[in-house]
């Protein structure tokens, strides 16, 4: 039968039933007192008991004088049994010819196991709760046109169980983030999304305007220059678990929103902020997959193990035999750059071409759980500088096959060095770098009247979400990816 025809025949179905003052639509409740995984996991206790479970009908197979259907609710599925000797014959007869796969129902029997021994529920009665006016994708082949997947997300969940797990497992990922940092002290707490300055991170802001006072705001990029407000406002251990903003493309990695967890610790530094790291990670593979050794495609990760831990400068010198202690100034690397093909704009100095040599050089090769540490200063432009070391700063990212999942400092408290920094930004803002930061007057003010030594760090936990779940795209972890409008 054409699409067309079926749909209509649904339309007719539910006019039939309001002619018959049965508008499932103006039904406002049922009571459910068990779910699918309940039931099965407590058969021993509920054998024979009554129960009610609700969802939505997957399968329906018409017989004679008794049927049987299933009911997907967010545990899963459950057979019920649907007997017309015990429902009643008009009932039984709406079941068989007016409800239809993809309608929400409300079952109300006994539960019971089969004689080829699946857990069931005998139906004493069954309301329809919503009906369905649209056809689901054929069962046996699912939904797999992943543009309609990300598009219709809510079909995507009915049709695909382990794209709700992937789900649910974030939303585990997530809590047991909170509750590693609540046992250790921090707060959790809510900084603006609009601002004037866009700050904290190396990124394209976007950019709107407030009609209410006619200013032009941006969309945050990062958390940070809040949260240290809070540090200096006594606020010892806060964290933040927000969306932020990016106008940048769209790959498997990146999406313009996603989700970011920053955290400040007073009285430490980025050695203290790699412990917790190293912790927290292991705490919520643990919670979450019950285990620190977990496959991600072919590759078997170990978040167990100590994580590994080396210099930017040293990495690069490991894997692309090059010292750039050795290399004495800006003029110099971009000679070598020159040398090695790597491509760098006008005003990058030398700290940008250890980075540009890095990523071209280390990240693939950084599988298992790393600490990158001792970043160039001129990259880190909030960050405090090593004693020993002024061209390099107390930074680390941690790489887990090849991606960066952290970033985290010991946070520049200085506020005649940040002043510094702020201008070596505008004046990298003013020749053309679109990333830049810019001088943020009321953070520097707050940094005058005093931050303490302060350790801080940023997650992505959409990155995160992907390793746990072995999931191939940002996309795939986000409910509601960014996608082109349709027809544009």
């Amino acid at each position: 039968m054409p699409e067309q025809d079926l749909l209509q025949v649904k339309r007719d179905k539910l006019e039939q039933l309001v002619k018959a003052g049965k508008d499932p639509f103006k039904i406002t409740k049922y009571d459910v007192t068990h779910h699918a995984a309940e039931i099965k996991n407590g058969f021993d206790a509920l054998d024979g008991q009554t129960v009610r479970v609700a969802g939505r009908m997957m399968f329906k197979r018409k017989m004679g004088k008794a049927s049987f259907c299933n009911v997907m609710d967010k545990s899963g599925k459950i057979q019920i049994y649907v007997a017309r000797d015990s429902i009643g014959e008009e009932p039984y007869e709406e079941f068989k010819k007016i409800l239809e796969v993809g309608d929400i129902i409300g079952v109300e029997g006994k539960v019971f196991r089969t004689q080829t021994g699946e857990i069931s529920v005998h139906a004493d009665k069954i309301d329809l709760l919503s009906k369905n006016l649209q056809t689901l994708p054929e069962k046996f082949h699912g939904l797999t046109d992943t543009d309609i997947r990300y598009r219709q997300r809510y079909v995507d969940l009915i049709m695909n169980e382990e794209v709700k797990d992937t789900f649910i497992k974030r939303s585990k990922i997530i809590s047991s983030i909170r509750k590693y940092l609540d046992g250790e002290g921090f707060m959790e707490v809510e900084t603006p999304m609009l601002v004037s300055n866009a700050g904290g991170a190396a990124a394209r802001p976007f950019n709107t305007h407030f009609n209410a006072l006619d200013e032009d705001l941006k969309l945050r990029i990062s958390l940070e220059l809040y949260l240290k407000r809070l540090i200096v406002g006594g606020l010892e251990r806060v964290y933040e678990i927000g969306r932020v903003f990016r106008n940048e493309g769209l790959d498997t990695r990146h999406n313009p929103e996603f989700t970011l967890m920053e955290l400040y610790q007073a009285y430490t530094d980025y050695n203290g902020m790699m412990d917790l790291t190293e912790n927290m990670f292991r705490h919520v593979a643990k919670e979450v997959l019950g285990t620190t050794k977990f496959k991600y495609g072919e590759i078997e990760l170990d978040f167990g193990k100590p994580f590994e831990r080396i210099t930017m400068i040293d990495a690069i010198r490991k894997y692309a035999d090059i010292d750039f202690d050795a290399i004495p100034d800006t003029e110099e690397a971009k000679k070598l750059a020159d040398e090695r093909e790597i491509h760098y704009e006008s005003y990058h100095t030398k700290g940008d071409i250890i980075n540009l040599f890095f990523e071209e050089y280390v990240e693939e090769k950084l599988v298992q759980p790393t600490f990158v540490m001792d970043h160039p200063v001129e990259i880190s432009p909030l960050t405090k500088r090593k004693p020993d070391r002024p061209d390099l700063v107390e930074r680390f990212e941690l790489f887990i096959n090849t991606w960066e999942m952290a970033n985290a400092y010991s946070e520049l408290n200085d506020p005649i060095d940040q002043r510094e920094r702020f201008a070596a930004q505008d004046a990298a803002a003013a020749a053309g770098d679109e990333e830049a930061n810019h001088t943020d007057e009321d953070f520097l003010n707050a940094l005058e009247i005093g931050m303490p030594p302060t350790g801080g760090i940023g997650y992505g936990i959409d990155r995160l979400t992907m390793l746990l779940t072995n999931s191939p795209a940002i996309r795939d972890v986000l409910l509601f990816p960014t996608l082109k409008s349709l027809g544009q």
